[in-house]
């Protein structure tokens, strides 16, 4: 199963959004600190509800730790952000892909996408009213695509 990573979220109800999400399809969560909250937020738990105990939540202090927890586990790191031209359903998912998702402000740095095996992005309208989509909607959309072709 693919799994989600999120490195320095900001907002609470995004995160929580996801943690449903990953509760629902059994998708471990990563969550990447310095969070923009607190995970006792009452925001998180309510966007959550009482999924929480049902994920598989696992925290890295730092994105190095992350980077070396990914590394000893395997699998490609596949980058979403709204700078990248190749579309998400262009790639062929594999079950131990990492999905990385960057902060609601600036998406993935320029060093976390470095690190990726790919960089992705979901189209939008060229018309350019919007400059990126919800964290969460993204989160889903490529999570459900990833799923979509590993089962």
């Amino acid at each position: 199963m693919p799994s989600i990573v999120l490195v320095n979220p900001e907002i609470p109800p995004n995160t929580g959004n996801i943690a449903r999400t990953c509760a629902a399809t059994e998708t471990p969560l990563h969550l990447v600190m310095p969070l923009g909250f607190e995970l006792s937020d009452r925001y998180l738990k309510r966007a959550g509800l009482d999924y929480w105990p049902h994920v598989d939540l696992h925290l890295h202090e730092s994105i190095e730790d992350f980077w070396q927890a990914a590394s000893l586990q395997g699998g490609r790191l596949i980058g979403f952000s709204a700078r990248a031209s190749h579309p998400y359903t262009d790639i062929a998912y594999q079950p131990n892909d990492w999905l990385l998702f960057g902060c609601e402000s600036k998406g993935l740095s320029t060093e976390d996408i470095k690190h990726c095996d790919h960089l992705t992005t979901i189209p939008m309208s060229s018309k350019g009213h919007v400059r990126s989509l919800n964290l969460s909607v993204c989160a889903a959309v490529g999570l459900f695509e990833a799923i979509r072709q590993t089962k």
